[in-house]
């Protein structure tokens, strides 16, 4: 979970990173996806024969070693806080997805929340 949050929203704002562990663990929690913290991190899937991560630093990022300790330790502390201690942001209890907000990816989702530099989703209702 903190390595997500680190590689997701390292350099974001403490909401930003709440906000990208809420996803993580929701998706854990919602059947749709692995029921494990590090499976629904590491999932894999492959389209067209091309494997997409869920997550993109996953597949992106050439070495899995954080660069930044003091990032890397906020994130941590973010970690423990919305895992162990339960802490959530209101407004995203059903949110499964995000991306940057510098890319359209014109899902057909409900918006909930713009937080930092990303844009928070759930599935729309029936």
């Amino acid at each position: 979970l903190a390595e997500n949050i680190y590689f997701e929203a390292g350099y974001e704002p403490f909401e930003g990173k709440v906000a990208v562990a809420q996803v993580t663990l929701n998706r854990a929690e919602s059947g749709q996806f692995p029921s494990d913290i590090c499976q629904v991190v590491y999932q894999k899937n492959v389209v067209y024969e091309k494997v997409l991560c869920q997550f993109s630093w996953y597949c992106d990022r050439e070495s899995l070693t954080p660069v930044n300790k003091e990032k890397y330790q906020e994130s941590y502390a973010v970690a423990k806080k919305v895992y162990l201690e339960g802490f959530r942001l209101d407004g995203l209890d059903e949110a499964l997805y995000y991306h940057a907000d510098y890319i359209n990816p014109q899902w057909n989702k409900q918006q909930v929340a713009k937080i930092g530099h990303h844009v928070f989703y759930k599935d729309k209702g029936i």
